[in-house]
Parts: C-alpha cells; structure tokens; sequence
C-alpha cells in the first residue's frame, strides 16, 4: 500500500511505518473543515506522519485536533511531539487516559514492566506529555465539532479500560483502535490483542456487539486499514476474543508458568495463519504489535482478576448472609422476650 491512501469518503489513510515497517500501523486524517488526525502512532513515527499530513496538504498551521482512541504508545505515543509540531491542535481521549497523556511517567513506567525498556525504547521511542491547555477529556456520547463533521464517542472498553470508539458524520467510517484486533489486510487474519493489565473478556464482547450495530458503512482499524465486511469482521473478533479466552483457561488447569501458557496458546491458534501467504513473516508483524507472550499474560491476569472478584463476591454473599441470619435469631429473641408471661 501506499504512504497514503483513501480509507472513506474524506477519510485518508497515513501509514505510520511502526518500527520502520509497512502495513503495521495507520493513522488518519479527517478533510473537515476543522481537520483531525485520529492516532498518532509512536514518537518513532512523528516523521512519517508529519510527512504523510504534508503531502496531504496539511501543515503546521492547519491541523486543527489529534483524537486517540486509547494511550497505548502504537497509538498515542506521538501524540505529545506532534501536539508540539502542529501547535494549533487540541489533543481529545477519553477522560481515563488524559491524566497520562498529561503525566506519561507512569504509562511509560507500566509498558517498560511488559516490553523491557530496551525494547520500549526501540519499539516506541520516548514519550513527550501533551500541556494540560490542549487536552480535553471525553466520554461516552460525547461530539468532537470539526465544523462541518463531527465525531461520536463510543466508550467500549475490554483491551483496555480507557478505550473509546470514533464515529465520524460525513462517511459514517467507525473507528475501533483494538476493540476487535489487529488485522493487517495483505495477510487477511484477524486476531485479538490481549496484553495486560486490564483487559476483560466481558466489556471486550459488549463493545464488539455495540460496534456492530452502531457501524454505517466502514470498520476503521489501526492495524492496519478499513474494512468493509462489518457484521462478518465483528462475529469473528468475538468468536477469537472467546476462543483465546477459553485457550488459556484451560492451560491454567494445567500449569502456572506464562512460558507453557503462552506455547499452548501459540500452538493452538496457530491455524489461524493457515491461509496466509509466508505465514512466518506474517506472525512476526503481529507478534511486533501484541506478541503471544503478551496476550497469554493479558489473558491470565484476567482469569486471575476474574477469579479473585468471584471469591470476593462470594464471601461478601456469605458475610451478607450471615449477617442476616444473626439478625433475624436477634428479632427472634426480642420477640420472645417482650411475650407476656403466664401467671
């Protein structure tokens, strides 16, 4: 594919070229009269998106909003060096996530504990914060004004707990960030992306099906390009989410250790790829952007977060009950005691 390209009606495509790669990760630019950049990708990317704008006659001067759909770095890492690049630019995510964006210590301090900072730093590149003066907080049934379109806000969490969804006005396209997955289209394999810390099996279903019915006309991925096959697109990102899922609890059944977790997991989704053309260096462009080690871990601290809200709902239950039942034997007494006596 090329640099650029046209996604929608309106809608252009920007390839980010992640990790100096094609195909991997896009970014977008809404033609309103009040443009929008919709991801940045990471800092490593600022210039192939700077470059991807300007070839789309959008300069310094002329970028108007950046929206991300949630802070992972693949898709807002930049945001804070493009804010400074393209300074008429107001920065919009959801009211979770802003305080990062601000702030990024701490999402940078959490995605070195899951990459290894040598490989945050190649993959990702440092991260600039976003002045507290160009951010602005959204959440669900907000509206972006872009003068003459607008975006919906769409809050579905589940890869992760700040994640919102983008509908734009003009072309009816749906933003989904990682909702439903990753899907890069010469390879054609859509599979989940489950890292941790708080993914939810759950949320992840629900935001998929409000997807579905809310998407016109296009499903707008980050990874990579539109699809236009939304229904399909949508069943099959359940059914992946769910297989995963159950993949990995019945791994647990059988050992503790992520290494074992993440092989069986691998093994047992590796038919995905049976189609695809040079299946190997197909999985290597998806295990860039979410290895298996990763989505096994997302996946097992979320049986394991599951299991620990189970127990904790259970014994609140049992602490309810018995609180019940002691008062109901005190009201027992007291009515036994205030029983006029036989003379």
């Amino acid at each position: 594919m090329e640099p650029t390209f046209e996604a929608a009606p309106g809608v252009l495509g920007i390839d980010t070229r992640m990790t100096g790669r094609a195909v991997v990760t896009s970014a977008y630019l809404v033609a309103a009269s009040e443009p929008v950049l919709i991801e940045t990708g990471p800092t490593t990317s600022v210039d192939a998106v700077t470059l991807g704008l300007r070839s789309l006659g959008v300069g310094e001067r002329d970028l108007a909003h950046i929206v991300v759909t949630h802070i992972h770095l693949d898709h807002a890492g930049g945001v804070g060096t493009l804010a400074a690049r393209f300074p008429k630019a107001t920065v919009w995510v959801h009211e979770r996530g802003a305080p990062h964006l601000q702030d990024p210590s701490k999402l940078l301090a959490s995605a070195g504990r899951v990459y290894g900072e040598q490989r945050l730093r190649g993959l990702f590149g440092p991260m600039d914060p976003v002045p507290a003066d160009r951010l602005r907080s959204v959440a669900d049934g907000d509206t972006i004004p872009l003068g003459d379109r607008t975006l919906e806000v769409l809050y579905t969490p589940g890869h992760a707990s700040h994640h919102i969804s983008l509908v734009e006005s003009g072309s009816g396209a749906l933003w989904t960030g990682d909702a439903l997955g990753i899907h890069l289209p010469d390879v054609g394999v859509l599979r989940p992306a489950t890292p941790p810390p708080d993914i939810d099996l759950d949320t992840a279903a629900e935001s998929i099906e409000r997807i579905r019915r809310r998407a016109q006309t296009v499903l707008m991925f980050s990874h990579y390009g539109p699809v236009r096959e939304v229904d399909e697109m949508c069943e099959l990102a359940t059914a992946r989410w769910r297989k995963w899922a159950d993949i990995v609890r019945e791994a647990l059944d059988q050992t503790a250790e992520l290494d074992r977790v993440t092989e069986i997991l691998r093994r047992r989704t590796a038919s995905e790829f049976d189609e695809a053309t040079e299946p190997a260096a197909a999985m290597e462009r998806y295990e860039v952007l979410s290895s298996m080690e990763m989505n096994a871990a997302g996946l097992v601290r979320y049986w394991e977060k599951r299991e620990e809200r189970e127990k904790r709902e259970e014994r609140e239950k049992r602490e309810e009950r018995e609180k019940r039942e002691e008062r109901e034997k005190r009201e027992e007494r007291e009515k036994r005691e205030e029983r006029p006596q036989a003379p």
